[in-house]
């Protein structure tokens, strides 16, 4: 069986033609992968809610920010190449992002206006995106092509590396100026990866489908969940983003 290539870097589709399954009876299933998906959501709401709950109480929560995020990419990291670990790398993954994203939405609320809650905004578009997309994917209005697969492929990609080169020149004090404030280009830039991360998660869809179709192991379970929470914390954050640059625009 052939499988389409995700421009999600942690549901990369070579994973399927390396691993062979013998027992069918403990199988990647979708509704187990469904499971591992809501039980990694509780693990990232719970710790996110802690710090958030730091924050607005007055402790500094800049460490959280640091151990949750570099934390956070190692076991990203550990399960990307050891994917038969994800059972338990895949949920302090979680933990640890539920840690920075609690630190990390409770500054840039801070930063907005009292009453203009843009997190949970941020939230529900995250969600009703989601939502969105699997609607229209299971009912066969968004077809995963080679076409849509390559162009995905390349415009995350194109991503990747403006953030790279951005990351690097912050170390010589520069930097990507279109990337931030509240320019209509920044604005722009904001609004095209928001489309790409949230088309990522068709691309996921997909590969948690052709996975259990193809018998995977019951640990890819976790490691589609996994995969699936990547894209999603991704989608929110630049969504978050979006919005604090809207946010400032308009006062």
């Amino acid at each position: 069986m052939a499988f389409g290539r995700s421009s999600n870097p942690t549901l990369k589709p070579e994973i399927f033609s390396s691993i062979r399954n013998s027992d069918y009876s403990n199988s990647m299933t979708v509704q187990g992968t469904v499971n591992k998906t809501l039980l990694m959501l509780a693990l990232v709401i719970v710790p996110a809610s802690y710090t958030w709950g730091e924050f607005f109480s007055g402790a500094n929560v800049s460490p959280y920010i640091g151990i949750g995020g570099i934390g956070g990419f190692i076991f990203a990291l550990i399960t990307i190449f050891k994917k038969e670990w994800a059972p338990i790398t895949a949920p302090i993954y979680a933990i640890l992002e539920g840690l920075f994203l609690g630190a990390l939405s409770a500054n840039i609320q801070f930063q907005n206006p009292v009453g203009d809650s843009i997190v949970m905004q941020a939230v529900v578009l995250t969600f009703g995106t989601f939502f969105t997309l699997l609607i229209a994917y299971k009912a066969g209005w968004i077809k995963v092509t080679d076409k849509f697969r390559m162009g995905l492929v390349a415009a995350t990609g194109g991503v990747a590396l403006v953030y790279f080169i951005s990351f690097i020149m912050s170390f010589f004090g520069g930097g990507l100026s279109f990337l931030y404030g509240s320019g209509m280009i920044s604005i722009g830039f904001s609004l095209v990866v928001v489309v790409i991360a949230a088309l990522n998660l068709v691309m996921d869809f997909d590969f948690i489908e052709r996975g259990a179709n193809a018998g995977a192991p019951k640990y890819m379970e976790w490691y589609a969940a996994f995969g699936l929470m990547v894209t999603l914390i991704w989608l929110y954050i630049e969504i978050l983003r979006l919005l604090s640059k809207l946010n400032s625009r308009r006062n």
